[in-house]
């Protein structure tokens, strides 16, 4: 397989799991909410209050475009944002009642996603898919 041919089967991955999560957050209720939005909320299950700066840190996206996800989540009431009382520069987020609501159909769509990600897939391949998928992290 050439290079491009390997980059543009990525690409096609990457779009079908976005389809398939879409489609899995739809089938949920949760409409109004894209695969970015759930890279914010996933990432304030494992931290549950981080700044706005953390968060574009943690989901690698720039600043300006986390401030217009978080805000939009914000509008469908999952989260809230709260300024610092020391330094009114900065932002916090947290998941609000209903944000921390969605962490057991978040952890079900992941599970899909990841059964079928990796059905027929031995645990050794796993581990290699990782190995070579962090190298090329690495490399860029």
């Amino acid at each position: 397989m050439e290079t491009r041919d390997a980059i543009s089967l990525i690409s096609k991955i990457r779009e079908k799991i976005n389809r398939l999560i879409e489609a899995e957050m739809s089938k949920n209720g949760l409409d109004g909410i894209v695969t970015s939005h759930g890279d914010i909320i996933y990432a304030l299950f494992k931290k549950p209050r981080m700044t706005m700066a953390e968060i574009a840190d943690k989901i690698g996206r720039d600043k300006s475009t986390v401030t217009a996800l978080i805000d939009k989540l914000v509008k469908l009431g999952y989260v809230v944002k709260e300024r610092d009382t020391q330094d009114t520069r900065v932002v916090y987020v947290a998941l609000s009642g209903r944000g921390h609501e969605l962490e057991p159909v978040f952890e079900a769509i992941s599970a899909k996603v990841l059964g079928s990600f990796y059905l027929g897939i031995s645990e050794k391949e796993k581990e290699e898919l990782t190995k070579i998928l962090s190298k090329i992290y690495s490399n860029l």
